[in-house]
């Protein structure tokens, strides 16, 4: 009883692991297979990536499928994106059926393909969505804008620590040893608090955009 439980949730767990590789789009046309998809998932903007094409024949035996080549002979092949489009030139695999082309998504959102020709005596007109791209911040590691909240920690830490010194000199309690006089060094002081309260007011306003 034990091993039949042990097993049954064996099963579950390997159930539960498995995930499919690819998140590919297939479509029939007339007794062929057309699938398309991102070889890289998932695709990133701004990255080089190749839109993957598998053209097969499925045989009688469960799973068993003939690669169909050559499609791209007679078959043209396009990239859409919102209201743009941009032909593509799509290479042969070594795998027969199987197809891909580069390119470098440039903005995030949903891509599709379009396939215009003939598959053999077949005609084709279709067109397949494929994976969103997203955002590089889905592989930022640490994120961007981390490292500039410290750096503008340590700026209203220095601006602070600037402040204090003015404030104990005017009082003072600390003296300035130099050839400049009391007044020049106060000066200095006083520019070097200005000019870090400017970067403090650019970063802000950066981060409001």
């Amino acid at each position: 009883m034990k091993a039949a439980v042990l097993g049954m949730v064996g099963m579950l767990f390997l159930a539960g692991t498995t995930v499919p590789l690819f998140a590919h789009t297939t479509v029939n046309v007339g007794q062929y297979e057309v699938e398309a998809g991102w070889v890289t998932e998932p695709p990133i903007v701004g990255i080089r990536n190749d839109i993957a094409l598998k053209v097969v024949e499925r045989g009688e035996a469960e799973g068993s499928f003939t690669g169909i080549t050559g499609v791209f002979k007679d078959v043209d092949a396009s990239v859409l994106f919102g209201g743009a489009s941009k032909q593509i030139t799509v290479n042969s695999d070594p795998r027969p059926g199987y197809y891909y082309s580069p390119i470098i998504p440039t903005k995030t959102g949903t891509y599709m393909v379009e396939l215009q020709g003939m598959i053999g005596d077949v005609p084709v007109d279709i067109k397949i969505p494929i994976e969103d791209v997203e955002p590089t911040a889905i592989l930022d590691f640490p994120p961007s804008g981390s490292s500039g909240s410290g750096d503008t920690a340590a700026l209203k830490n220095a601006v602070s620590s600037l402040q204090q010194q003015v404030s104990q000199i005017k009082s003072g309690q600390t003296t300035i040893e130099g050839s400049g006089g009391g007044s020049y060094d106060l000066g200095i002081l006083g520019l070097a608090i200005a000019g870090a309260a400017i970067i403090l007011a650019v970063i802000a306003m950066l981060k409001r955009r």
